[in-house]
């Protein structure tokens, strides 16, 4: 990247906030409740990053769209409610969104969350003002489909080669390869390593430390990707 105005754009659920077990749960909770077929805590996380439709058709190929609004409803009203596995950020991130925010370019999510569930988190947690923007899966295509980076890259007329992804599973990579955008990838999040590096990221870290490190050195000082 060359010396000029850079775009940051993270990942929410894996990559900043570790809400798995929240999110596996929530959907055991409303799998329970509409009574299908359950489906193990892999197959869950497996789809964790994918807008609903998405993640359901993965999940439930044979159902075709039809239960599609009832069911995100109904996990909307478990992870909505405050007396569920709870979520907080993974260690050092707040730390990092400070530091990064201090710096001379802009900030942003790309998330499978919707909107209500985004706009709660951030203003649960305090870091609304971390960020300049956010595009998430119930306003755009669902990842790993460019849009939401495009978008965002629009919104801050800021060039495909000033542009990095930082997410925790491959549909965020992937994302980043069909927008023609760099990307990193974090290894304590849903996907494992090598799936993480089949897709070619430039870094693949195994906790925010490093990644921080990698932020300051690679991208502040404008280093060469």
């Amino acid at each position: 990247m060359k010396h000029q105005k850079q775009l940051l754009v993270f990942d929410w659920d894996g990559t900043l906030m570790d809400s798995q077990a929240r999110i596996i749960h929530c959907f055991h909770l409303a799998i329970r409740d509409m009574d299908m077929a359950f489906r193990t805590a892999d197959q869950v996380s497996n789809i964790i990053g994918l807008g609903f439709r998405e993640a359901l058709l993965a999940l439930y190929p044979e159902l075709g769209d039809d239960f599609h609004e009832d069911f995100v409803d109904c996990y909307r009203n478990y992870f909505l409610a405050e007396d569920v596995a709870p979520s907080d950020f993974f260690e050092g991130v707040v730390q990092m969104l400070e530091d990064l925010n201090g710096q001379d370019y802009f900030m942003a999510i790309a998330t499978g969350k919707g909107r209500r569930g985004l706009d709660m988190a951030l203003e649960q947690h305090d870091v609304k003002h971390l960020f300049h923007a956010s595009r998430c899966a119930d306003e755009t295509h669902s990842k790993p489909h460019p849009q939401m980076l495009e978008d965002l890259m629009d919104y801050f007329a800021v060039e495909k080669d000033h542009t990095l992804m930082i997410g925790d599973t491959e549909y965020d990579l992937q994302m980043a390869s069909n927008a023609d955008v760099h990307s990193l990838a974090v290894s304590y999040g849903v996907h494992d390593k090598q799936r993480l590096l089949d897709c070619k990221p430039l870094a693949c870290f195994e906790n925010t430390k490093e990644l921080h490190t990698w932020l300051n050195e690679s991208v502040i000082n404008n280093q060469s990707l």
